[in-house]
């Protein structure tokens, strides 16, 4: 029985280059995945699904307005879809993730997503709250603070690599801009900044 499942963590968790390694594992069985990534993150260009570590692959492209149940059911059309794989899933809207839901229940093809579970201020991505309400399963992938502690949360820094607490809710960026840390450095580092 297929299941929607939200991979989440913080940045540089490993989530792109899971992702990655999942598709390969269905391909080399000779079954057929589709790949989903966020339109606005073009930081490894336009229909890219990259990891740190220097794989990737195409993708198709999601929007706010996509109709994710659509375009997968005209895929499915055509070829049989073993599996769905989404990156960038915290840009997700809620009417995404409840079609994504209909996906599973209704064509039985299971969906794994992959995203960040919270912004820099702590506060839960759209499509990340829809995925922990709804999805079948839900798995951390974690990474580390620069104290060994697992990291949490996520700080965005300005250009002089200080913390801020204001601002957009989606700035795209890497290393440069953002640090995964734990709550007690988190909340210390923000504190400083008063």
């Amino acid at each position: 029985m297929a299941k929607l499942y939200f991979y989440y963590s913080t940045m540089n968790a490993g989530k792109s280059t899971t992702l990655l390694q999942s598709a390969y594992n269905y391909v080399e069985r000779q079954m057929n995945v589709l790949l989903y990534t966020a339109a606005i993150d073009d930081r490894f260009g336009v229909g890219k699904i990259s990891s740190r570590i220097g794989i990737s692959q195409s993708a198709q492209l999601f929007q706010k307005d996509t109709n994710l149940w659509q375009e997968i059911q005209q895929e499915v059309a055509q070829n049989p879809i073993h599996c769905i794989l989404i990156d960038e899933s915290q840009f997700l809207t809620k009417e995404q993730v409840y079609q994504l839901s209909d996906v599973v229940d209704k064509l039985n093809i299971p969906v794994l997503c992959y995203g960040l579970r919270t912004d820099f201020q702590a506060n839960l991505f759209e499509g990340s709250q829809y995925l922990l309400a709804w999805a079948d399963q839900l798995e951390e992938l974690k990474t580390i603070c620069e104290c060994g502690r697992k990291a949490n949360f996520v700080l965005r820094l300005n250009e002089h690599g200080k913390p801020v607490k204001q601002g957009e809710q989606i700035q795209i960026g890497g290393n440069d801009r953002y640090l995964s840390v734990c709550r007690r450095h988190y909340k210390q580092m923000l504190e400083a900044q008063d």
